[in-house]
């Protein structure tokens, strides 16, 4: 089963605070222009770094297909999902 990035996004985060991803509290569409996500992530340069705040963490996601939660790397964007 193919992940969107945003719900990996989301695993992220909940992996982070040690809860079910289903469990976690978040909208990540408060916080951040998830439609934009998508478009860097499938964008043909991997040149670009995206930082934003959920009220408990800094979550980053980056063109080398990173997803950064708190500083730690916690998981690999799938390209293209």
């Amino acid at each position: 089963m193919d992940q969107t990035v945003l719900n990996q996004i989301i695993g992220a985060i909940a992996g982070e605070e040690g809860v079910d991803p289903m469990k976690l509290d978040i909208s990540l569409q408060r916080h951040v222009a998830t439609d934009a996500i998508q478009d860097l992530v499938n964008h043909e340069s991997d040149a670009w770094r995206l930082q934003f705040e959920t009220p408990n963490h800094v979550v980053e996601v980056t063109g080398n297909d990173k997803i950064i939660v708190d500083g730690t790397h916690t998981s690999t964007v799938l390209n293209g999902s």
